[in-house]
């Protein structure tokens, strides 16, 4: 569906199952693809990547450690494998709970991809690695088969999405993400997230990065029960490969975010994706649910829409940005924050409406198994920020660049878009 960075940013980096369906990895894209195009080495060692991890700044990191750091909370990485003896992995990769039958290589990342996702989410920072948004999180890794794993007895042996759900759903991780995504929907992964949903986990998925070429709707991002994550960046403004449609709930950093360049894991690229976006929206997830332990899936997604920067109604969602950019310091530094009901799905309405059609017709993946080939709806401009110059409506600006410095509204503002109606 999208290009990876470097070595993989010139063709299309996909998942295969045992039956041939395409998975495609929501990596980095268009930005990347330019610099190494310009002849550009990797943009940052790791004795300085943190420098470019702009977005800790921007989300007032450092305030909201001294609240939560993640801890007791675990992150499942549905990726491709998750290397744990990288600096910034050393002891907070739970390779050991892992069950056998789903954990096929699930520490051999073939690809750099899914350690990376595992770093931003949960990286110690050590000896200047990537310094992961929570911490104090673990991370427990499961490895999918993808069109880069050339061994086809490997991806005989790779473990099927539905099957690694299901365990996922059984054990004491709280968060599934999932930077990764296809254009069909599949009753068996579709009754995986329903009995994880039932379990009371909370899944996290990447939109897509193809907005720019066909915008299709994206699975799992656009399950029921699963929170959509689109990538934005230092202003605020959706990217222009970050696919768009009444499915995507939130938005989150994922341009200009490092990442692994490869699976030499020597150095790293800064690249662009939702698939970044999605893992510091995990992230974000984990500060909030180790800071209340006892709130429910729903709860802990609930105050994090509830608190997302936006100017715009909250019942009138975005297409290209939801219910706006991710904010967890405004959740963490009020103690006595109300998250609403335990049972209450704060995504009930999509949920029940299903993902939408440019025709207006919906494809609610809750009943129809079948593929869909219509695009998501409200085609068009996927920059918000191109989108300002023909809008009526208010804009303000998400956070001012004053030289190196930024005044960071993700930590506490209002969000710089304009936002498009969703059709339902």
């Amino acid at each position: 569906m999208v290009a990876g960075i470097s070595r993989r940013d010139r063709r299309k980096a996909s998942f295969e199952g045992r039956n041939g369906r395409r998975v495609s990895a929501v990596c980095s894209a268009l930005g990347a693809l330019a610099v190494v195009s310009a002849g550009l080495a990797p943009s940052a060692s790791a004795a300085d990547v943190q420098s470019q991890q702009w977005y800790l700044t921007a989300m007032k990191a450092d305030e909201m450690w001294k609240v939560s750091t993640g801890e007791g909370v675990k992150v499942a990485v549905v990726d491709t494998g998750v290397n744990p003896n990288t600096p910034s992995l050393k002891g907070q990769v739970l390779a050991g709970e892992v069950p056998k039958a789903v954990g096929y290589k699930a520490t051999e990342d073939y690809d750099g991809h899914g350690t990376s996702m595992a770093e931003l989410i949960a990286g110690t920072g050590a000896d200047g690695g990537l310094k992961g948004l929570a911490p104090g999180a673990k991370i427990v890794p499961y490895r999918l088969a993808m069109k880069d794993l050339k061994d086809e007895s490997e991806k005989e042996k790779a473990p099927e999405l539905p099957n690694v759900i299901r365990v996922i759903a059984d054990s004491d991780a709280r968060i599934i993400s999932m930077s990764f995504g296809e254009d069909i929907q599949r009753p068996d992964v579709l009754a995986a997230i329903k009995y994880a949903q039932s379990k009371g986990k909370l899944m996290i998925a990447a939109t897509g990065n193809d907005a720019e070429e066909k915008n299709y709707i994206g699975y799992p991002a656009a399950y029921p029960y699963v929170v959509g994550i689109a990538a934005s960046d230092k202003s605020g403004t959706v990217g222009k490969f970050s696919e768009h449609g009444n499915y995507v709930d939130l938005a989150s950093p994922g341009l200009d975010v490092p990442t692994w360049c490869d699976n030499t894991f020597r150095s790293y690229c800064t690249g662009q994706g939702t698939s970044q976006a999605t893992a510091i929206a995990s992230a974000s997830a984990a500060l909030v649910w180790s800071a209340h332990p006892k709130w429910t899936a729903n709860q802990v997604l609930a105050s994090l829409i509830d608190t997302a920067g936006r100017d715009w109604a909250k019942d009138d969602p975005s297409t290209y940005l939801g219910y706006g950019l991710i904010r967890p310091r405004m959740v963490l530094e009020n103690s006595s924050f109300n998250p609403g009901a335990a049972d209450t799905d704060p995504l009930a309405k999509e949920n029940a409406t299903g993902v939408t059609g440019e025709s207006g017709d919906t494809s609610s993946a809750a009943t129809s198994p079948s593929p869909q080939p219509s695009k998501s709806t409200s085609g068009g401009a996927a920059s918000a920020a191109e989108s300002s110059s023909n809008s009526s409506e208010s804009n303000t600006q998400l956070y001012t660049i004053l030289g190196a410095v930024l005044v960071a509204a993700i930590g506490g503002g209002v969000f710089a878009v304009v936002r498009k109606r969703r059709t339902a």
